[in-house]
């Protein structure tokens, strides 16, 4: 099958109260009706702004057995949806800014930010693996989290590794994230799905405002569906997975094959 329904949840987390903001996850799963894939935000059932490493580590929990993958997985399996949502993982002395993915199975899959963005520096451990590429009923899904998006190698990698959709999981605070996002649809022919957060965080001694915008693009950078700035939303679109299988942008020009790989060294250990 290469028709799936594929989409965002973009809401305001609370701050701290992971109890509620999954109370949020499972009404909108439940709001989503018969879709294949949601994706929610990056830190989306602790909020994002910890103060100090201390706080963080109140509030992280394990990618098996917590709180989270236990919801999630219970929810997958009620509404056969696969569902993306980032959390803060503890794993022994690290913390890492994590999303984790739960498929309809109740298989579940991690991955750890590798850039990290701001004071995220301070106080989370970067992730230290590739970004993975996981086969579920709603297609091969590559997985980044919010600053991978500045680095097109993390968008490639995960082509290379045979993703259809790239799952982005923020908090975005820039104003230019989402035009990105066309590029690393386009160059890798790839469907790309931006679920961001609203409201407003102050804490740590600043303010932030978050950017909404959610956002689903095609292979060709059309945008699919979009929310508002600043309004909680929820988008679920029909789309054909074979139209990311071809990466033909003209009939001469493959976007993989066309790659001069030969030339490319110099990205290498730089």
């Amino acid at each position: 099958m290469n028709r799936v329904k594929i989409g965002y949840a973009q809401f305001c987390p609370e701050f701290g109260n992971r109890v509620a903001n999954l109370a949020k996850v499972q009404k909108m799963v439940k709001d989503g009706g018969n879709a294949d894939l949601l994706v929610f935000a990056e830190l989306g059932v602790s909020g994002y702004d910890f103060r100090d490493r201390e706080e963080l580590i109140s509030l992280a929990e394990p990618f098996d057995g917590g709180p989270t993958s236990l919801a999630l997985i219970e929810l997958a399996e009620e509404y056969s949806i696969s569902l993306i949502i980032g959390y803060p993982e503890v794993s022994g002395e690290k913390v890492y800014n994590s999303c984790m993915l739960v498929t309809p199975d109740g298989k579940k899959y991690n991955y750890r930010k590798t850039h990290l963005f701001s004071r995220e520096t301070l106080i989370f451990d970067a992730g230290d693996a590739p970004p993975p590429v996981i086969s579920t009923p709603a297609g091969k899904i590559g997985l980044m989290i919010c600053f991978d998006w500045v680095y097109p190698e993390i968008a490639r990698l995960l082509t290379l590794a045979g993703a259809q959709i790239i799952a982005h999981p923020s908090n975005l605070v820039l104003q230019f994230c989402q035009k990105a996002m066309f590029a690393r649809s386009v160059e890798n022919g790839v469907f790309t799905i931006t679920a961001n957060r609203i409201g407003t965080e102050d804490r740590a001694g600043r303010s932030l405002t978050f950017t909404g915008a959610s956002q689903v693009l095609d292979p060709k950078g059309n945008i699919l569906a979009q929310a508002p700035d600043d309004e909680e939303h929820l988008a679920i679109i029909e789309v054909d997975l074979s139209r990311a299988d071809d990466k033909f942008l003209t009939e001469h020009n493959h976007l993989l094959e066309g790659r001069r790989v030969d030339l490319y060294s110099g990205l290498v250990n730089l």
